[in-house]
């Protein structure tokens, strides 16, 4: 009895550090209506008599924090896109307006400007968030449904999961946010941009996500950590973006059956390098890709490229190692040290980091040849295995697209990569996204088929993907465009 009060007392402790530091943020989107608006934009139509426009207010809720005493909300950037009002109503009760000064897609993170007396706010304590260990406790304050300043208590669930921003939606990112906390505290819809403390209530993560299929909660959250959350805010604060650091590769975690067919140890851990995009870093710094095809548990894999085993003497076992140290410990324009295995010998390579580009400059090397329409999608082919692992038939054939590339003709159809890890035959592969069966009709089993009908079309062309979302049959109409 003794220990479970001091628990109570601490968490009642907690609460009474952390909600004045905690706020509720209501995000209105102004749509116009009327003779011009979008069908499918708006489901009351009627409301807009014949002949006048008129405006629709969309608005949402969601929870922020305060950064420091400047007047800096830190929030979920799904939270505020596209809102034309924020209002920022704080724990005693007091609202006022706020702008969006900074927001980054990729980790989902915003910071909102509100004028208010610096006496008055309360900053929040941040946490080294990779001192987090499993089984800690800890609690997510946010307001839920627009309930404020709720409390919810848990344990932290897992660590190092990688998140994709809003999945789920048409606004599909072709990036994952890597060093992802997962707890089963209680968040619902309203929590996002909350926090996730500690038992010192410091925080250690943003609350982001939930992987329900009912969009309530089902024990399993996702929270950004404080490490990425630390790199990326003052960013945010200061140019308004955030300029992710990268390498520039394709790359696959290496599992003991392809090391094996490379001539490597059964146990060698590492990332496999599939491809280098040119003019990237990773070309610069002399990074090969793999130029051979060998067939593996059914499934066609590309060999033979680099295997980065360090970064800066930091060893990397898998590819979600090389992500989260990125986010972690670097920025672009920095330098690192590369260690690869090579042909079976380890060499060092020197690697100035870039910026992550988006669509408009991102030419990944896979099809470099094809000068033609354009999808914006890699993906690999669905074996048994991992149809097993997304709960589909065994026999299921397809395209499991990974990942889909920001502002491509994909992103803009709404199509979704892959969000979530799992083990296969000891390699980790990222599951979850949409599997494209069909194009206008034509069976799709790997790139190369689908590659051979992109290149029927010419840019412009409108086509018809047959796909399995979450094991439902669904039709995507996308226009191709010009590969940029």
């Amino acid at each position: 009895r003794g220990d479970l009060e001091s628990i109570q007392t601490g968490f009642s402790s907690v609460y009474e550090q952390m909600v004045p530091s905690v706020v509720n943020i209501q995000a209105v989107q102004v749509l116009k209506g009327g003779p011009g608006m979008e069908d499918g934009d708006f489901s009351f139509p009627f409301l807009f008599p014949p002949g006048r426009d008129g405006e629709f207010r969309r608005s949402g809720l969601g929870s922020g924090f305060i950064w420091d005493q400047n007047g800096h909300i830190v929030t979920n950037n799904h939270v505020v896109r596209n809102a034309d009002q924020i209002k920022v109503t704080f724990h005693d009760g007091t609202s006022v307006e706020g702008e969006v000064i900074g927001s980054d897609k990729d980790s989902d993170l915003a910071v909102i400007k509100v004028d208010y007396p610096r006496n008055l706010l309360h900053p929040v304590c941040v946490a080294d968030s990779t001192e987090v260990r499993v089984g800690q406790l800890v609690a997510a304050i946010g307001n839920p449904f627009g309930l404020e300043g709720t409390m919810t208590v848990g344990i932290v669930s897992a660590l190092g999961r990688s998140l994709p921003i809003q999945p789920k939606t048409r606004d599909g990112s072709s990036y994952t946010i890597p060093d992802v906390i997962q707890t089963d505290a209680p968040i619902n819809p309203g929590n996002s941009g909350g926090v996730l403390v500690d038992m010192d209530a410091c925080l250690i993560g943003v609350t982001t996500a939930i992987e329900s299929s009912s969009g309530v909660n089902a024990g399993v959250g996702f929270v950004v950590p404080s490490v990425i959350v630390q790199r990326i805010v003052p960013d945010l604060i200061k140019e308004g973006a955030y300029q992710h650091p990268w390498i520039g590769i394709s790359g696959m975690t290496l599992a003991s059956d392809i090391a094996e067919e490379m001539g490597l140890d059964r146990d060698q851990h590492g990332v496999l390098v599939v491809d280098v995009v040119p003019d990237s870093p990773a070309e610069k710094a002399g990074l090969i890709g793999s130029d051979r095809l060998a067939e593996i548990d059914g499934q066609e894999i590309r060999l033979g490229g680099d295997v980065i085993v360090e970064v800066d003497d930091e060893p990397i076992r898998d590819f979600e190692d090389l992500t989260a140290y990125l986010a972690r410990n670097t920025s672009s324009g920095q330098d690192i040290e590369l260690k690869v295995l090579r042909e079976g010998k380890e060499i060092s390579l020197n690697l100035t980091l870039g910026v992550r580009p988006t669509a408009s400059n991102y030419q990944p090397q896979i099809s470099q040849s094809e000068k033609g329409a354009w999808l914006g999608i890699y993906g690999i082919s669905l074996n048994p295995d991992i149809a097993e692992a997304m709960e589909l038939s065994s026999n299921q054939s397809g395209l499991l697209i990974q990942q889909v590339i920001t502002d491509s003709p994909a992103d803009r159809a709404g199509l979704r990569g892959s969000y979530k890890s799992v083990e296969i035959n000891g390699q980790k592969i990222l599951v979850g996204g949409d599997v494209i069966l069909q194009m206008n009709g034509n069976q799709v089993g790997n790139m190369k088929d689908l590659q051979a009908e992109i290149n029927r079309h010419k840019p412009g062309d409108d086509v018809s993907l047959s796909v399995l979302r979450e094991g439902e049959s669904i039709t995507v109409d996308v226009r191709l465009t010009a590969r940029p």
